[in-house]
Parts: structure tokens; C-alpha cells; sequence
């Protein structure tokens, strides 16, 4: 049995038109991925998919949420997650996926798999730096955060006179700028 079998459409069948397909993305769909960033997965992946008599056109458009853990203090908290995607599906001599938003199959295709595409656009739609919103808004009490603050760099009270100084080379170089 092909794991992402529920992802794949067969458009042959399809009648010219707008056709709606609705998943349920949980964590067992990025197991399948080998994806293990997320704790827990609860996101609505909506597919129109509207067939043309020449080519396709699939609109995704997810929201939910996924657990993930925080990089600074490595709690765990569900964040959001929304996005949408339009994918062209042409037909040609071969397969190419090289463009971000144009898939070309081959004229002998009955079917396409849109797994990896919903499985992509779940990744991008999170955060590069996850920071739990406690730790933005002050509220998170954290052994983690606690001993970030007591390590984290504060400012030297005593100032050493050679950082107040400013090499006299700079100043020439201010100079240039104020001589137009």
C-alpha cells in the first residue's frame, strides 16, 4: 500500500471544473516525511483543484497548528501556521519540476500526487526562529530563560578610557563626508 495514496488525484476521471479536496495533516503525515521538528500536528490542508481542457490549476491553502518547540528556551508551544500556494500543471515531453510554481508531467499521466506539496508548504509557513510568545511578552517562567538572562553579557560599568577614545583615523575619514 502506497503510503501517501489519499494525496494522489487522478484528473483523468475529473470533469472540467473547479473540484475541492479537504485533508487532515497530522504528525503521522510527517513521520512519513521522516520530519520530526514538530511535537504535534492539527492543520487543514484545502486543495481546488480546477481542471482546464490544456492544463490544471491547484490552489492550496492551509491553516492550523503545530507544536513546536522554542529556540531559545526549548519549550514546547503551538504555533500558527497559514499559507496558500498556486500550482500550474502543464503537460509535455517529460517530467520537470525545476520552477517553483509550474509542474510540467508528461502527456501519458493520469494522476498527480500532492503530498510533497502540502508537506512543503506546512514547512514554510513556520517561523525561521520560533520564540515562544511567554518569552516575547515576558510572562514565560522558565529555568531555561532564567539562566540565559544570568549568563547574557551586561554592560561594563567601568568604561576603560581606550573604548571612549576614537582612533583619529576615523575622524579624517568623517571629514570626507561633511567636505562636499
Amino acid at each position: 500500500m502506497k503510503p501517501f495514496k489519499e494525496f494522489t488525484i487522478p484528473f483523468v476521471g475529473l470533469k472540467l471544473g473547479k473540484h475541492h479536496f479537504d485533508y487532515q495533516i497530522d504528525k503521522a503525515f510527517f513521520e512519513l516525511f521522516e520530519y520530526d521538528d514538530f511535537n504535534d500536528v492539527n492543520v487543514e490542508a484545502k486543495l481546488v483543484f480546477d481542471k482546464k481542457s490544456t492544463f490544471l490549476e491547484l490552489y492550496f491553502d492551509i491553516s492550523g497548528i503545530v507544536n513546536v518547540d522554542c529556540d531559545l528556551t526549548n519549550e514546547p508551544y503551538d504555533q500558527g501556521v497559514e499559507g496558500d500556494f498556486k500550482l500550474v500543471v502543464k503537460f509535455g515531453d517529460e517530467y520537470n519540476d525545476e520552477f517553483e510554481d509550474i509542474l510540467i508531467v508528461s502527456h501519458g499521466e493520469y494522476e498527480i500526487n500532492v503530498a510533497q506539496y502540502i508537506y512543503e508548504l506546512i514547512i514554510l509557513s513556520v517561523p525561521a526562529k520560533r520564540v515562544h510568545p511567554g518569552v516575547e511578552d515576558g510572562t514565560l517562567d522558565s529555568d531555561m530563560l532564567k539562566k540565559l538572562e544570568e549568563l547574557s553579557p551586561k554592560g561594563s560599568t567601568e568604561k576603560d578610557e581606550t573604548s571612549e577614545e576614537t582612533d583619529p583615523r576615523w575622524n579624517i575619514l568623517k571629514k570626507l563626508l561633511t567636505d562636499k
